[in-house]
């Protein structure tokens, strides 16, 4: 559940508009997200909104990884959201991991339009 304060409300809400925009089979990063949602150097951030998602959101929180084309460690979640998952989920959407858990942000990277 977002938190009650009204200014993480708005900004998570911006974050998670963001996060589903990524197409399927994309990437982006916790800092891009951060940039595309106004909030340029908060990544950290980022990762906070979406270990606030609600359950069965439908934003698709499993795109975001780190600035080294890695899935960031974390805790295991009473929700199940750890790295093995998703990295899976990843790869069902044709994403491929080197044997370091990279991925090749350069073929991978979410480019979204810029609006005239």
């Amino acid at each position: 559940m977002p938190p009650r304060d009204p200014g993480y409300s708005r900004l998570y809400r911006d974050i998670w508009a963001v996060v589903r925009r990524i197409p399927r089979g994309r990437v982006a990063t916790y800092g891009q997200i951060a940039l595309l949602a106004g909030q340029p150097g908060q990544p950290r951030l980022v990762g906070y909104a979406l270990h606030s998602l609600p359950e069965n959101s439908g934003v698709p929180w499993h795109r975001v990884i780190n600035a080294r084309g890695m899935v960031s460690t974390r805790a295991a979640s009473a929700g199940g959201f750890t790295e093995p998952l998703q990295q899976a989920m990843l790869r069902q959407e044709g994403i491929f991991f080197d044997s370091h858990g990279r991925l090749d942000l350069s073929e991978y990277r979410w480019r979204p339009r810029t609006r005239a």
